[in-house]
């Protein structure tokens, strides 16, 4: 096992990012995509040449049970709003996968270390024994 005082220093550290999980908001994963279309109406203003079509228009996209799945944003508020969620979710994936990382470190801290003889007898064992060998049944 490790000193305590390492462990103690690790749940120190780990303490202020669990407080952290309880602050975040509301969240979606995705991309939030600015599109331009053109109508295909020979008179409208989109088919002229260099104009960018109507628009802008967005789009959030992520992956559903492996699928794309594409839900249209509404121009304003919503747009901003999903930028922030969007923002938001990544927030939470950086500091879960923080989490981890000082979780494991604890773990392995914890973990109590073989001594030298330990260490001799699992090497002699595992030399005697070949890796995939048995002995086989006599009829």
């Amino acid at each position: 096992m490790s000193h305590p005082s390492q462990i103690e220093a690790l749940q120190v550290k780990r303490d202020p990012l669990k407080a952290r999980l309880v602050e975040i908001g509301d969240m979606r994963p995705g991309s939030l995509v600015e599109r331009f279309r053109k109508c295909g109406k020979p008179t409208c203003h989109c088919a002229e040449g260099g104009t960018p079509g109507h628009g802008p228009g967005y789009s959030l996209t992520h992956a559903v049970d492996g699928k794309t799945v594409t839900r249209v944003i509404p121009k304003g508020v919503a747009v901003e709003h999903t930028r922030q969620q969007i923002a938001e979710y990544h927030r939470f994936r950086d500091l879960v996968r923080e989490l981890i990382t000082v979780s494991e470190q604890i773990c392995d801290a914890q973990i109590p270390s073989a001594n030298a003889s330990d260490q001799a007898a699992l090497k002699k064992n595992f030399a005697r024994r070949p890796a995939g060998h048995r002995p086989r049944a006599r009829d």
